[in-house]
């Protein structure tokens, strides 16, 4: 029996790198999953196809992170198609890079709509319909305790706010059962951040393993802390980076 079976998740951004290894290894434990894309309607097709493929059930739900209005509108669809909501893995996310002085205030607002407010409102929602024994789960970054090259105040700043969030919303719904807990990816083979591309070997300088993670690495993280091994851990920030910030 698997260890997530009977269970429902929800990942934000799951049509593809991070977001997609997440959501094929929730339901390769038995879970049923629904996830949220912004423009990416044909990968998320295929990762549906491949929950599906596991004997499982998937939804896809078309959610701009940036839209408050829309991320309440897929947690609560979520909850309502598949008749419960057990874990909620805030995942989506942007990387604008470039010299802090350059932002305008609407790029700013977008990173932190993105990267904060939808994890604070998806939560707020995802409440709502969780019992004891619920998981939320956000997907941070290494690089919000080691600023390791230039152009990151605006990246880091809006990925920072959730470790402050994951402890404060970890002591407000422990007393319910509720566990909260973040992960923060170091460099990670996606489309987002290629191992060849231009930031990959300053990154390596700093990796003590000295090589780029998978996707997988940071999906089997996020699936021990929904699964049975994570009931007692929560306000725990769990950093898969090979060491980059050792």
């Amino acid at each position: 029996m698997t260890q997530l079976a009977g269970k429902v998740a929800l990942v934000t951004g799951g049509s593809r790198g991070i977001g997609a290894a997440i959501a094929r290894h929730l339901a390769a434990q038995g879970a049923d999953v629904a996830l949220t894309y912004r423009s990416g309607a044909q990968e998320a097709k295929s990762v549906v196809a491949e929950i599906e493929s596991l004997g499982r059930r998937a939804l896809a739900i078309q959610a701009d992170s940036a839209d408050a209005a829309q991320v309440r509108a897929a947690v609560d669809r979520s909850a309502a198609e598949f008749g419960r909501l057990d874990v909620l893995v805030n995942n989506a996310g942007i990387f604008p890079a470039k010299p802090f002085e350059e932002f305008t205030v609407e790029e700013i607002d977008n990173a932190l709509h993105i990267h904060a407010r939808a994890a604070f409102v998806a939560a707020q929602a995802a409440v709502a319909h969780m019992s004891e024994g619920g998981r939320i789960i956000s997907i941070g970054s290494n690089l919000s305790e080691r600023a390791i090259f230039d152009g990151l105040a605006l990246y880091n700043l809006s990925k920072s706010a959730l470790n402050g969030f994951t402890k404060a919303l970890a002591r407000e719904l422990g007393p319910r059962g509720i566990t909260v807990n973040l992960v923060q990816p170091g460099p990670t083979d996606t489309e987002m951040n290629p191992a060849g591309g231009g930031h990959a070997s300053v990154q390596l300088g700093f990796n003590a393993l000295g090589r780029f993670g998978s996707a997988e690495d940071i999906a089997t993280a996020v699936t021990y802390l929904a699964g049975p091994g994570g009931r007692s851990i929560s306000g725990a920030t769990l950093t898969v980076d090979g060491g980059t910030n050792a």
